[in-house]
């Protein structure tokens, strides 16, 4: 298989284009430069500027570029072609605290619906806990939005981040997104991508109310 590259110059102060390209294959290199003179322009060159002399000053200044290229194509031809790495497979459990009231609330909204309730949207920037207590071991934050998107029912339309901050996943999120019927025990909502060791993850969330202010979020990250 060969490497097909083209680079295009044009200078316009000097009025010469210049085009160059070359076959990079593990057996040899092949490097081809031609050029040709631009009609609008070429009557402004003086005989200083011919040419041939500005094809060989371009070739100076261009052959760090490219022993560059070739030298990345020769180390790692194929490196273009690979797919990203799959995302790690994980199992996570912790507790999300929704504080909505008191001097530092961590849910605040921020659009209040024409019609009752349907339409409002809180913003969050809600703790995560390994237990129930607001004092036990933080793992992370959950950061996004929540909205009423029902008419009828208190149902919402969830979309956050979920950022650990410690443990073997410090430094990575992932994204959630999903219905939050509030009437069902049990809700599932999709994971459908992440940062980190869960790059392009894919998965779902078990969410359950434990208290108006705490859910129980078990995360399942598929491999």
């Amino acid at each position: 298989m060969y490497d097909w590259i083209h680079i295009h110059l044009l200078p316009r102060s000097v009025g010469v284009a210049v085009s160059f390209c070359f076959f990079s294959h593990s057996s040899s290199t092949l490097l081809l430069l031609s050029a040709y003179a631009c009609r609008q322009l070429a009557p402004r060159l003086s005989p200083l500027q011919s040419p041939a002399r500005f094809l060989l000053m371009a070739c100076c200044k261009l052959s760090s570029m490219l022993l560059a290229i070739l030298a990345v194509l020769a180390a790692d031809p194929l490196a273009m072609m690979r797919p990203a790495a799959a995302a790690t497979s994980a199992h996570l459990h912790f507790y999300m605290h929704d504080v909505t009231g008191g001097p530092s609330p961590t849910a605040v909204m921020v659009i209040n619906g024409p019609r009752g309730s349907f339409g409002n949207t809180m913003v969050i920037d809600d703790k995560l806990t390994e237990g129930t207590s607001q004092s036990s071991a933080t793992v992370g934050r959950a950061q996004g939005y929540y909205m009423v998107a029902s008419v009828a029912n208190l149902e919402f339309m969830v979309n956050m981040n979920v950022v650990l901050t410690s443990g073997p996943y410090a430094g990575s999120s992932l994204t959630v997104l999903g219905r939050d019927d509030v009437s069902v025990p049990v809700r599932e909502l999709s994971v459908v991508g992440g940062t980190g060791q869960f790059r392009m993850a894919r998965g779902y969330v078990l969410w359950k109310t434990v208290t108006p202010e705490i859910l129980d979020l078990e995360i399942f990250v598929n491999p």
